[in-house]
């Protein structure tokens, strides 16, 4: 099955830089057979875990998380770039490799008590989902786990948040679909 997935991700060299070999998803997301059967394995382990609501980073976060969120019968939260929400928001700035970003979340779109689960289309160096586990933790939503479709090993996410795990709350399970 993970084969199947995996022949519908394309490699794109030095995209969007030279020296950077690109996952593109596109051909996976226009595929309905490779759509649904990444959807299912990305939601499966969490099926029991009464999952509140589903937290997409900006932007293809919005694609998987949405359809995990039908599938798992949860509601659905999307985590923003600065500016991009109407309503009033909590911020966190969080590092790149070469400066900053921000994410934000409407501050009542995560109850106090939700069961979260974040949901992604990459893992790389884990500041994405650093961000996002600290907004919902700000917000009083308890991370449950992380579900992505592709991890860049090489990238070190995975260190990176088990790292911070020593010392508060990050999701006890990250699973990753797809290892690169």
């Amino acid at each position: 099955m993970r084969d199947q997935l995996a022949s519908l991700i394309r490699d794109v060299p030095n995209f969007p830089k030279p020296g950077i070999l690109f996952k593109d998803v596109t051909p996976l997301l226009a595929d309905p057979a490779g759509l649904a059967l990444a959807v299912e394995i990305m939601a499966n382990p969490f099926r029991a875990a009464r999952i509140d609501v589903v937290v997409g980073p900006e932007s293809r976060g919005f694609i998987f998380g949405t359809a995990i969120a039908t599938s798992l019968s949860a509601g659905f939260v999307p985590a923003r770039k600065r500016g991009k929400l109407p309503y009033r928001t909590r911020s966190i700035e969080y590092a790149l490799e070469y400066g900053t970003d921000c994410l934000e979340i409407h501050e009542d779109a995560v109850k106090p008590g939700s069961r979260v689960l974040i949901a992604d289309d990459l893992l790389a160096t884990g500041g994405t989902m650093r961000a996002c586990i600290e907004l919902i933790r700000q917000l009083g939503g308890e991370v449950v786990g992380a579900t992505v479709l592709i991890e860049l090993a090489a990238l070190g996410g995975r260190q990176f948040l088990a790292d911070r795990a020593k010392n508060d709350a990050t999701p006890t399970t990250l699973q990753s679909v797809l290892t690169y």
